[in-house]
């Protein structure tokens, strides 16, 4: 048998180790660090992103559709092939950058995203064919494979146009893109709806369509919304805004599936996992109204030229959404212990930090000043999450040895 608690307890620790890297560059503009800024920038997002999200994601999926079959040992060979290409990432970008030892670790990594894609697919039990929690699983590695585009254009356009080409912009924000709102989101919302297919809370056939296209549509149509940096047509504008609009669509058709269900989610969920899915969505639904926002060619060009509005956003996303659902879930799956105390602080350097992110953006866009101790309370707010992630993996190898 497959020990999904360790697995859990690895991802977890690439999460302490990318918050670790994340003080590393808080502190930077502090105390003097003989870093290269850059490096520790790819090796941060890199290990955060595939170490963390990634690898808990796909431990979810693993334990939901396909613990019960008999494929363990391959799951167990795709898990450690990953674990390569992730030590190989956390040994080079923080000394090399982009260079030939981490680009082939990198590479690695998207053959061993191939390889759990084809076995998910390929061993998924007939059982779970026709439900919805499946199909939004199914679209979630769809757009896992999709992203993967933009890191392989990248070698391309390095070699023809260069690192200065709007193209390889292009690229980058193609690969977060899907990334973030195809493969997490989706990833997430599976989950989501496996939890409440297995309490037998299910969606009418047409409601489902209309929250699965909306979305779906809606990712798609949105990643207009990353071109908007090169001033293009106006058709982008209203591309990007479509996709931006029906995905608040889709968010208002869960809502009112859940409001309708209140009863049944309150006996489902215990206070505390209540009290995380309420803010779980109070954060998804002004990151799809920033979203929204963003279409507009005065908050685009706002984003662009500052670019702590799309840092806050991004950390608003992977920080907010993605890892407080992952805790969620995970907890509620028993595959981590969440401790009240830990979450807490977590929320708090959480919000510590967007809000100085934000308000730093604020201050350039008014070219106002900031105050004098800024970087310093940035950086310790910082240290307040990496040591919420600490008490984390320090309680789940407390439940580990009395397991």
């Amino acid at each position: 048998m497959i020990n999904l608690k360790k697995h859990t307890k690895i991802a977890l620790v690439y999460f302490v180790l990318a918050a670790l890297l994340g003080c590393v560059l808080r502190f930077f503009r502090v105390l003097d660090i003989p870093i290269t800024y850059k490096y520790i920038v790819h090796a941060h997002s890199h290990i955060a992103l595939l170490g963390w999200v990634y690898l808990a994601l796909t431990s979810l999926l693993y334990k939901l559709y396909l613990s019960k079959s008999e494929v363990h040992k391959k799951y167990n060979n795709i898990f450690w092939f990953t674990q390569l290409t992730l030590i190989g990432m956390l040994l080079t970008f923080p000394f090399q950058g982009y260079a030939v030892f981490s680009i082939i670790f990198s590479t690695l990594f998207l053959i061993a995203s191939y390889w759990f894609s084809w076995f998910f697919f390929k061993n998924v039990p007939v059982e779970y064919k026709m439900t919805q929690s499946l199909q939004c699983a199914k679209a979630a590695i769809v757009y896992l494979l999709i992203s993967s585009v933009g890191p392989w254009a990248l070698g391309a356009i390095m070699n023809t146009l260069g690192g200065d080409s709007i193209w390889y912009r292009l690229a980058i924000y193609f690969y977060l893109h899907f990334f973030y709102n195809g493969w997490m989101i989706m990833a997430l919302l599976a989950v989501f709806l496996y939890i409440l297919e297995k309490q037998q809370i299910v969606w009418t056939q047409s409601n489902f369509k209309r929250l699965f296209w909306g979305l779906n549509l809606g990712i798609i149509f949105s990643f207009f919304l990353s071109t908007l940096f090169s001033h293009p047509s106006v058709v982008y504008y209203v591309f990007g805004g479509v996709g931006a609009v029906l995905q608040l669509y889709a968010f208002y058709v869960l809502w009112i599936f859940l409001l309708d269900v209140k009863l049944k989610l309150e006996r489902l969920f215990s206070t505390f996992h209540q009290n995380i899915l309420k803010t779980i969505g109070v954060l998804w639904g002004f990151k799809m109204i920033l979203q929204t926002l963003s279409a507009m060619p005065y908050f685009a060009d706002l984003a662009v030229t500052y670019l702590d509005f799309t840092i806050g956003y991004l950390h608003w996303t992977f920080l907010g959404v993605v890892t407080m659902s992952l805790f969620l879930f995970l907890d509620y799956f028993k595959l981590l212990q969440l401790g009240k105390k830990s979450f807490s602080l977590y929320i708090l350097g959480f919000a510590l930090t967007e809000a100085l992110i934000f308000y730093k953006a604020i201050v350039a866009w008014q070219s106002t000043t900031l105050f004098s101790a800024y970087y310093l309370i940035l950086a310790v707010a910082s240290l307040l999450v990496l040591l919420a992630l600490l008490g984390l993996l320090l309680s789940r190898e407390k439940n580990v040895s009395q397991s």
